[in-house]
């Protein structure tokens, strides 16, 4: 082979070699950029799952959260059976929707909580349900489940099923009417300042606290009515503040009335076992002792000497009941009078003795009652009265006009709660100092409501 055919079968050679490699480099560049493609097709399509995911869990959130708005509503008798409690529950939210116009959020006989679209352009929605495991009859389970695209996400809520507490009982004074102060009151909390704070609605009168005498308060004063004042004519003294400052620091006017809820008084009659007090009982004894004993209506008795209460003693409306010289409560009074109907002429207890209360005795026969704690007189309808020295309280005093004018020195483990438009009226010198911070939530005879109650803990979420 000649020089030149060589120079022309290498140039031939290399030319080959330089499109192999540049084939190669095509075919990995291509290879590369395929593999960049979905890869970058991944990472979007990644993107948009975990965004979905974000959105069904924030749907689900959102509508937990409008459940809970409803279901905080939610209040039913407390006489309702266990068994019950769920069919109650459903009916009072349909009613309360139904009520309130709300045509989007649907719930069902068994529990079914229908769809509610939140973005029909996403599709993003939820719906959920509500029931009660046979075995936790005091528990609403809830699901929820947010949708957003394929993805769903679920969370799961508790509420506990519980006695309702009512918000009078955040006070230690709760009146309809003004309260009158002629002497120098003094009103101390033993543990925290709350428990001797003061509520007054005072509608129908604008003075809603009149205090002619010097002032001592360790709480704050609360007033319903926004066009009422108070009427202090000399030093006051609320919470370590001083004069015109106290007042406006520690005085509200305007403040929302919470509800003064008429207790179940009927309960107790069936504990009054013992005996009848009626027109034909001796009542001149220089003491008598009442256990579990009932007042009969009309009787309108007048105990001579001192009176020891053991357990309930019920008195029957209409009654005007007079005790002549010292009383110890060792237990509860009751009074069945109408609350919507008051009258001081015909439904009157008056106590013109030293008065002290104290807890039921520990004998058996008062076991039954002793869950009935946190109450000494219950007595709606009944304007009541103490002229003597009223030293201790062990619990709530809810009664229909209410006036001080003896000695009053107390240590009080409850509230005084006057339903009643008439002033509470506290005459002397009236030391009340409230202890309040261990005293029973849920006083006796105000048991009257079960609500559902948000419970934190419970809170979970799972993919579907």
């Amino acid at each position: 082979m000649t020089p030149a055919k060589k120079v022309k079968k290498a140039c031939r050679n290399r030319r080959a070699s330089a499109l192999i490699v540049s084939l190669m480099f095509v075919l990995i560049f291509s290879a590369l950029a395929i593999s960049m493609m979905t890869l970058s097709s991944t990472n979007i399509q990644l993107a948009s799952n975990h965004h979905n995911v974000n959105a069904a869990l924030a749907t689900a959130q959102s509508g937990q959260e409008v459940i809970r708005y409803w279901l905080s509503r939610v209040l039913f008798s407390s006489s309702t059976p266990q068994a019950e409690y769920f069919t109650t529950i459903v009916a009072a939210l349909q009613n309360d929707l139904s009520d309130s116009a709300v045509t989007n959020l649907t719930v069902q006989s068994d529990g079914t909580i229908g769809a509610v679209m939140l973005d029909s352009t996403t599709g993003r929605r939820f719906d959920g349900s509500l029931k009660i495991d046979a075995s936790q009859p005091t528990i609403l389970q809830t699901r929820v489940t947010g949708y957003s695209g394929d993805i769903k996400r679920a969370i799961d809520i508790q509420y506990n099923i519980q006695p309702y507490v009512f918000p009078i009982f955040n006070f230690g004074l709760a009146t309809k009417g003004p309260v009158n102060f002629p002497g120098n009151p003094t009103i101390t909390a033993v543990n925290s300042a709350w428990e001797a704070d003061i509520f007054i609605e005072s509608l129908a009168n604008p003075i809603a606290m009149l205090s002619i005498g010097n002032l001592n308060f360790d709480g704050e004063v609360n007033i319903g009515n926004p066009v009422a004042n108070v009427d202090f004519q000399s030093d006051v003294q609320i919470a370590g503040d001083h004069g015109q400052t106290a007042i406006d620091n520690h005085v509200s006017i305007g403040n929302d009335s919470p509800e003064f809820p008429v207790p179940d008084t009927d309960r107790f009659r069936t504990y009054a076992t013992g005996p009848l007090i009626d027109s034909s009982t001796d009542l001149s004894a220089p003491g008598i002792t009442l256990t579990n004993a009932m007042i009969k209506a009309g009787t309108n008795p007048v105990f001579q000497g001192t009176a020891t209460i053991n357990g309930v003693l019920f008195i029957e409306s209409p009654n005007r009941v007079t005790f002549g010289k010292n009383v110890a409560l060792n237990g509860i009074i009751v009074g069945d009078g109408d609350v919507h109907n008051p009258d001081p002429g015909t439904r009157r207890i008056d106590i013109q003795g030293n008065f002290a209360s104290g807890p039921y005795p520990n004998d058996p026969q008062f076991d039954a009652l002793r869950a009935e704690e946190g109450t000494s007189i219950l007595a709606p309808g009944f304007f009541t009265t103490f002229s003597g020295n009223f030293s201790t309280l062990e619990g709530v005093i809810a009664v229909s006009g209410i006036h001080f004018s003896g000695n009053v020195n107390a240590q009080i483990k409850g509230s005084i709660v006057n339903y009643s438009n008439s002033p509470t009226v506290v005459e002397g010198n009236a030391v009340m100092n409230f202890d309040r911070a261990g005293s029973t939530k849920i006083p006796a005879g105000f048991d009257l409501y079960r609500e559902l109650d948000y419970n934190p803990v419970s809170y979970s979420e799972s993919a579907l």
